[in-house]
């Protein structure tokens, strides 16, 4: 099969399409971060929408849709932002490829376009965190969970700004110390889980 990895830089999905011997290749207008350069389309997705793909799993960035943000949500519409992204991720469910998956955490869209076909966990495949993700699918069947682990990491913490106690997932304040720059830290917290990553290929290419 041929298969676009859109909004990837780090290669996770498009590696376990490679292992299973598809045709696949990440995009992004960042570069790869991984080992495979001649696998990666640094450019605009959107103008690879139409080059004759069979499958296309998406991971639009979600900065001005996640309901993390959502304090922010009033000062996005006013400039735009969010109605830019909002139609980013329309022309990708409707762009002219069979099977889609677009892949984000719990956001607005859900009411924009439609609830998700999914919400899954990586504790549902082997990796033991917590992390509410959707799946908006097209022509594709549900992930079936590979492995069930009950135990996932959280920190608590301090907001020193409102003084009020705040519990995060402990991959996400990780990914807050190792990085040095908040583009560095969004990287880090948005790569797909290892297992998720192997059960998309495994499970959809049947």
């Amino acid at each position: 099969m041929k298969i676009l990895v859109a909004c990837e830089e780090s290669q996770a999905v498009c590696i376990e399409f490679r292992k299973l011997w598809h045709d696949a290749f990440s995009c992004d207008i960042l570069p790869c971060s991984w080992w495979h350069p001649e696998w990666h389309i640094q450019w605009d997705v959107l103008e690879q929408l139409d080059k004759w793909w069979d499958m296309m799993v998406a991971f639009p960035p979600c900065t001005h849709l996640a309901c993390s943000w959502a304090r922010h949500f009033a000062k996005k519409i006013a400039d735009g932002r969010q109605q830019e992204w909002i139609d980013f991720f329309m022309a990708m469910i409707n762009a002219p490829i069979e099977k889609i998956a677009i892949e984000n955490p719990i956001w607005i869209m859900s009411t924009k376009h439609r609830k998700p076909n999914q919400i899954i966990q990586p504790r549902q495949f082997w990796d033991e965190f917590q992390k509410s993700t959707c799946l908006w699918l097209k022509w594709l069947p549900n992930l079936t969970p590979t492995k069930i682990v009950w135990k996932w990491e959280f920190i608590e913490w301090t907001d020193k700004k409102i003084w009020k106690t705040k519990r995060q997932a402990k991959r996400y304040m990780d990914a807050l110390r190792i990085a040095k720059t908040p583009g560095e830290r969004s990287l880090l917290r948005s790569k797909t889980f290892p297992w998720i990553a192997k059960a998309m290929a495994e499970q959809w290419t049947i």
